[in-house]
């Protein structure tokens, strides 16, 4: 399978009208022009936390969402990227639940990492630990198993709750590998094309690491599973939020990555109208990624930007966005925090209120996204031009929610007749359906305040002008007659 060089949706099974059958009838009936590049959706699975991020199985899907068979039908229409959290499953899984009942004797025992397996006599040692890129205070929960009493620990990378609800998986066994087979293997059957593996980077425990992205063995477990998926005719997007460099380390080693950097670039060059850093980085970068401006968690700094930002400048950033009703998601260990001090993980917003809900402003951004060279995935708050969903926040008490409005079909109807909808759509139309995207890409000399991006292929070219004054994309292209035409966006 070879991924479509066209624009994706980023979307949870209940975000558009509340299940996968109401979904499918939403995008059939206004987007079936739009996502010819498929549809990603968010963990549609039985889950007990992080919204569907702790599932309890890849065989089922969560009943209050739909079947499998809803699923096939999406993807009957559109090629469908789901995630595996190739790191974690869920507390409640009936694997866990049975170590929790039987402890060593459960035949699910191997699937899990017990400390002992880290260090021997099951004691976790504080400078190990020191070194360990933290997602929460320990990285371990302490459970007690029903039929001895004893107490035993084993590894949590993520949760918010004590014990977590994401029990880590242990790669190394059989018994995982066979599990992982068997999810790869359902998702064939069911249509699936894209997989997604959340949470790659922590899959290797190795003491004296960080426990993060640890070289060479994570690329042993990325070609197993590269092979895994090649064999079913599935295409991989390791997820890795981390410095850059190890982003590239992926790229050269022919996978496709993400452009967690891209979204503070576009963000950095409409506030402070300068495109100096992004159209370095435009020049620079790998061609082979998935972009995006917005998603379910946030824009990305810390870990992803490191060595590419000057704190200061980007404090600065911080607060403009704080003033326009974002909130923080920031680094919990102090050894991964920068020297000065400064701990943003990722600033979360919908992209449109963090651009004061200026329409062109908005266009602009989404017009360089496109621009970009890679896979384009928009998420369906942005879609919709939806602004911060403060009610949510507070309901749950979770900062992400504010960039995760539900919408009813009520909402989505009236969100298709703003006019920076229409714009969106069709330049969305454009991108999908203009075949100079397929060509060369240049970015061309540019002032400071404004960015000239170019693509071509044979007689078609395309070229985008913005001038970060006015924020108003102009796109240049040849049309079906050969005419040089201007399309304000």
């Amino acid at each position: 399978m070879t991924v479509k060089n066209q624009v994706q949706l980023i979307t949870y099974p209940d975000s558009l009208g509340g299940d996968l059958k109401t979904l499918n009838h939403v995008l059939v009936e206004h987007f079936s022009d739009i996502f010819k590049g498929g549809i990603h959706i968010l963990p549609p699975f039985p889950s007990s936390g992080d919204r569907g991020f702790a599932p309890l199985t890849y065989l089922e899907i969560e009943q209050s969402f739909g079947t499998w068979a809803d699923i096939r039908a999406i993807g009957e229409n559109f090629d469908v990227l789901v995630d595996l959290m190739v790191n974690h499953i869920s507390r409640q899984s009936e694997y866990f639940q049975d170590f929790l009942k039987n402890g060593r004797k459960s035949e699910y025992v191997d699937l899990f990492i017990t400390l002992d397996k880290l260090w021997e006599d099951g004691k976790p040692i504080k400078k190990d630990m020191d070194k360990m890129f933290l997602r929460r205070p320990l990285p371990y929960s302490t459970f007690t198993i029903e039929e001895t009493g004893e107490e035993e620990k084993v590894w949590t990378t993520f949760g918010k709750t004590d014990p977590s609800e994401q029990i880590d998986l242990d790669i190394k066994s059989p018994k995982v590998k066979q599990l992982l087979t068997d999810f790869f293997k359902h998702f064939k059957e069911n249509n699936v094309k894209i997989v997604r593996l959340d949470a790659v980077g922590y899959v290797i425990k190795k003491l004296g690491t960080n426990c993060f992205f640890v070289e060479p063995e994570i690329y042993e477990f990325l070609d197993w599973v590269i092979e895994l998926a090649n064999s079913l005719g599935i295409e991989l997007l390791p997820e890795v939020h981390s410095h850059y460099s190890i982003q590239y380390k992926l790229s050269e080693h022919g996978c496709w990555i993400y452009d967690f950097i891209l979204p503070y670039r576009v963000l950095d060059t409409l506030i402070n109208k300068n495109s100096e850093q992004l159209l370095h980085y435009l020049k620079n970068r790998p061609h082979k990624q998935f972009t995006m401006l917005d998603c379910h968690d946030g824009v990305p700094v810390k870990p992803d930007l490191d060595d590419l930002i000057d704190t200061k400048e980007t404090r600065k950033l911080v607060d403009v966005c704080l003033q326009r009703g974002s909130n923080l998601s920031l680094i919990l260990s102090d050894e991964h925090k920068s020297e000065d001090g400064f701990d943003v993980h990722q600033i979360r917003c919908s992209y449109y209120s963090v651009l004061n809900n200026d329409d062109d402003a908005y266009i602009s951004a989404r017009a360089i996204q496109f621009f970009t060279p890679g896979i384009p995935q928009v998420y369906y708050v942005g879609l919709l031009a939806g602004e911060n969903d403060y009610e949510r926040v507070r309901e749950t008490g979770e900062g992400r929610e504010i960039n995760r409005h539900n919408y009813s079909l009520m909402e989505i109807e009236k969100s298709l007749e703003k006019e920076v909808v229409k714009r969106l759509l069709k330049l969305i139309r454009f991108r999908n359906d203009y075949d100079a995207f397929n060509g060369e890409f240049k970015v061309l000399e540019s002032n400071k305040d404004e960015i000239h991006l170019s693509w071509q292929k044979d007689k078609k070219r395309c070229t985008l002008y913005i001038d970060f004054k006015t924020n108003r994309p102009v796109i240049d292209y040849i049309d079906r007659d050969g005419k040089d035409t201007q399309y304000y966006v």
